[in-house]
């Protein structure tokens, strides 16, 4: 299986595999920072930011020990997407390859065979070294590159793929894959045709097994992107700013300055009644005196996310309503984080405590019409979700699977009162979340984000600091 072939790049047997970076900077190429070409960026030892190249390795090896004899995972990177003919849109890797990789480069797949315990093999199809190509979009690493750099035991162009995974299916018993999904390119989805009386399964939920309990390197490029991001938000809350989208590009700069190679997601920048709408990402109204701003926004730090969201009046002080009604959420909040252990909580007993809480909240604060029955028409979403290399990470967890130690979750209460007459008057049209992120501890959890300003005497002061 897999046997040498001429266009096929494969480790030497003379060349022991390094995890401390390449021996062959001369001529090695990369389409990504690496440490040879940016110190300043990736310490010597990390293939990515904050992440060693023998972590990558042991996330496959941890994979492939997981396989039944004879069979494969094919994982396939993301392709380049284009926003109009001409013009592309910023490149971000797929989760799951980025995870068992490292590679930042578009339109790549990873092999994973196994046909015994003693015989494991990840081979990487890539987008070979083209020096016209490269005159235009950049260097690639190549087939040498994925071997030297990232430690494929061997590496194909990417036009070989479908050729050698034919091969594979005559061989294989099972394969996993999500090759069927609509996001993965159309070379791969055709390799089905190979596929008969091959049984096929879905790879996400083995690959999200290792995803969803965080290494400590996972968590430290994560407290980083945490820390930055609050910084940028801290001094946001700090400014007056006359536009969501004066906002919004202060942010993105706050963010990207401080270290963070590209915000985790579109953010959400409401001012007023915008944010009603849960996803609001317009951005481009006016901030008037006397309104609340809602933000939820982060960086992202060696491809792990911060996700926080934070709300604060847009004149720096905050009117009584909004004060009661803030007050409210952020006492849930501090509650529900109090539940983030691994001592026998789940997501459901989480949200089902934040209902409970906010209603008893709410009633205090003047909802007197308020039944607990509608709580949700004032809290429509969930408390939260998993966090790390996608900003809604391990979409196999269920709701009811108990937490567990060094799972990152983000808490995000939040209330949205409808501009209509069910309502309190002075609560009318104001919405309010408060979300932080937060590791899973045995006995108490760690709040990432504890550095981003939430209490209101600590906003007010920032803004009377200026």
């Amino acid at each position: 299986m897999w046997k040498r072939s001429i266009l096929c790049w494969r480790r030497p047997l003379w060349n022991a595999r390094c995890f401390s970076g390449t021996s062959y900077v001369g001529r090695i190429k990369s389409g990504q920072a690496i440490h040879e070409n940016r110190p300043h960026l990736v310490h010597k030892g990390d293939l990515t930011p904050g992440i060693t190249a023998e972590e990558y390795y042991v996330r496959r090896m941890n994979i492939l020990q997981s396989l039944p004899d004879n069979s494969a995972m094919i994982v396939s990177g993301n392709v380049t997407q284009m926003a109009t003919t001409a013009v592309f849109h910023e490149f971000r890797q797929d989760p799951s390859f980025y995870y068992l990789t490292g590679f930042l480069e578009p339109n790549a797949v990873l092999v994973m065979y196994r046909e015994n315990a003693d015989k494991m093999h990840s081979v990487f199809f890539v987008q070979e070294a083209d020096k016209m190509a490269e005159l235009w979009d950049g260097e690639r690493a190549g087939t040498m590159g994925a071997v030297e750099i990232f430690n494929a035991d061997r590496a194909y162009p990417i036009y070989r793929l479908e050729e050698q995974v034919a091969k594979l299916a005559s061989e294989a018993k099972i394969i996993y894959t999500d090759a069927w999904e609509p996001r993965f390119p159309e070379s791969v989805r055709k390799m089905f045709s190979h596929f008969k009386g091959v049984q096929c399964l879905p790879a996400t939920p083995i690959i999200e097994q290792g995803r969803i309990i965080k290494s400590e390197q996972e968590i430290d490029c994560m407290r980083a992107a945490s820390e930055i991001s609050a910084i940028g938000l801290n001094r946001a809350m700090s400014r007056q700013f006359e536009s969501e989208s004066e906002l919004h590009a202060y942010l993105d700069y706050q963010f990207r300055i401080g270290g963070c190679e590209m915000p985790a997601y579109l953010p959400v920048v409401a001012g007023g009644s915008h944010a009603l709408t849960i996803h609001y990402t317009r951005n481009d109204d006016l901030l008037r005196d006397g309104d609340l701003v809602l933000v939820d926004a982060g960086g992202r730090f060696g491809g792990y996310c911060a996700d926080i969201s934070r709300t604060w009046p847009v004149n720096g002080k905050f009117t009584g309503p909004q004060r009661d009604l803030y007050q409210a959420v952020l006492n849930v909040e501090k509650e529900c984080i109090k539940m983030c252990t691994s001592q026998g909580a789940a997501f459901d007993d989480l949200h089902r405590k934040s209902e409970d809480l906010l209603y008893s909240e709410l009633l205090n604060a003047g909802f007197t019409t308020l039944t607990r029955g509608k709580i949700r028409e004032l809290y429509p979403h969930y408390i939260g979700h998993h966090l790390g290399i996608d900003v809604h990470d391990i979409k196999s967890a269920g709701r009811f699977d108990k937490f567990q130690t060094g799972q990152v979750i983000t808490v995000e209460p939040g209330v949205y009162v409808p501009d209509n007459e069910s309502w309190p008057k002075h609560f009318r049209g104001i919405g309010i979340r408060i979300e932080d992120n937060v590791v899973i501890g045995p006995q108490e959890p760690e709040v990432l984000t504890v550095d981003t300003v939430k209490e209101i005497e600590d906003i007010e002061a920032l803004r009377m600091s200026k």
